[in-house]
């Protein structure tokens, strides 16, 4: 039996057909395409390592001492001033009478212990005040802060010592803040610590600028000392520190 169909129903169908076929292919996963690739890791160059730096045997550097403190007075803070008042007219000063002829002082030694002077003491105590005149009514110009610093007696009067540190600074200081222990202070330049007294000596350790230690000995007519600071033991040259005169023997030198 055969079944009509009409002409336009044919053609209808026909052409939902052309339609429908490329919609389901592109709804059809595609089984072979690849898998999206996942994120590479980058790869880390491997570290650069430095060969070791070695010394050669018996040529350590020698070991550097540090200055512990300050290396140098602290100055207070100034007095604020006293209100000013106007000037009154001076006063006719009455003549003065003839000062008497004042004796020869001897220079060489202390006028209180006989001591020779100029000579090297060192400060006993941390906080040492350097006033202007041989008295407490003299104000305070400095105030030390390190114990053992080498100073330079010049003067004596009563219980009151003129003394110079290692700038040229001079004051009047209290005996009782000085001691007689000897000690020296690098200054200027770093110097090398010496096993033996010569300048081709091997090196014991560097003291910096500041280092302030024990001066044990100064041998008659040599230009060298022999030291202590830090733990370490050995010789400077004169001219390295301060604390000791230029021909001065010390200790058992």
């Amino acid at each position: 039996m055969t079944i009509s169909v009409p002409a336009s129903l044919l053609r209808l169908l026909l052409c939902g057909m052309v339609v429908a076929s490329p919609v389901a292919v592109a709804q059809t996963p595609t089984t072979n395409a690849p898998a999206p690739p996942h994120k590479a890791t980058p790869v880390q160059p491997p570290p650069v390592q430095t060969p070791p730096v070695h010394t050669p045997p018996n040529h350590k550097p020698p070991p550097v001492v540090q200055p512990h403190g300050p290396t140098h007075a602290l100055k207070p803070p100034p007095a604020k001033p006293a209100a000013s008042k106007p000037a009154a007219a001076p006063p006719t000063p009455a003549p003065a009478p003839a000062e008497p002829p004042k004796p020869e002082v001897d220079t060489t030694k202390g006028s209180v212990t006989s001591l020779p002077t100029p000579r090297f003491v060192s400060l006993r105590s941390e906080e040492v005040n350097l006033r202007s005149g041989p008295g407490t009514r003299y104000p305070i110009e400095w105030v030390y802060k390190r114990r053992d610093l080498p100073v330079e007696i010049l003067r004596e009067f009563d219980v009151w010592r003129l003394v110079q540190d290692q700038d040229g600074t001079k004051g009047w200081v209290h005996q009782a803040t000085l001691t007689g222990r000897r000690s020296f202070m690098i200054t200027g330049a770093d110097a090398t610590l010496r096993h033996d007294p010569r300048d081709d000596a091997s090196p014991v350790a560097v003291l910096k600028a500041g280092v302030i230690g024990q001066l044990r000995s100064c041998q008659a007519g040599s230009n060298w000392c022999q030291v202590q600071a830090g733990g370490y033991r050995g010789y400077l040259r004169r001219n390295q520190i301060w604390g000791a005169l230029p021909d001065e023997v010390v200790g058992n030198g």
